[in-house]
């Protein structure tokens, strides 16, 4: 049995051709923070006939399961990450649209003592940074 077949099986979901069709497509790293759509253009452009609406509702059940998350950056359009990831933030380029992952431990730190002067425990938090290409031209779809 594939490791997807076994994350699809611990979430509680049947194996079904859509289900591990899209999964292993998430798991590769050019489809983390992917659309529904453009998931489903690159199942089309595989050759795999599987309809948009499968698209939208697999995603949606990947999130309930806890295999995916969900973000909802300024683009106002929904995109997808395998949930499996370590923790990290988020900085999103408004020029291209392209979403740049970084960690950084001196903002983790910050946020735990922020909370923790608030008397809070941090069980969950999230970072998304926005910005514009300093140099007046955007280079980051080269990457």
């Amino acid at each position: 049995m594939t490791d997807g077949n076994q994350a699809l099986k611990k979430a509680g979901l049947k194996v079904t051709l859509p289900r591990v069709k899209i999964l292993e497509l998430m798991q590769g790293p050019e489809n983390q923070h992917i659309s529904a759509e453009d998931l489903y253009k690159k199942l089309l452009d595989m050759g795999e006939e599987i309809g948009l609406a499968t698209v939208y509702r697999v995603l949606n059940q990947f999130d309930d399961a806890g295999i995916v998350t969900r973000h909802h950056f300024e683009s106002g359009k929904a995109v997808f990450e395998l949930a499996t990831q370590e923790h990290h933030d988020h900085l999103v380029c408004l020029t291209c649209g392209k979403v740049m992952e970084f960690t950084d431990e001196v903002i983790e730190r910050r946020q735990k003592e922020i909370a923790s002067k608030h008397n809070i425990k941090l069980t969950n938090h999230s970072l998304y940074l926005y910005g514009v290409s300093t140099d007046g031209k955007c280079d980051h779809g080269e990457e």
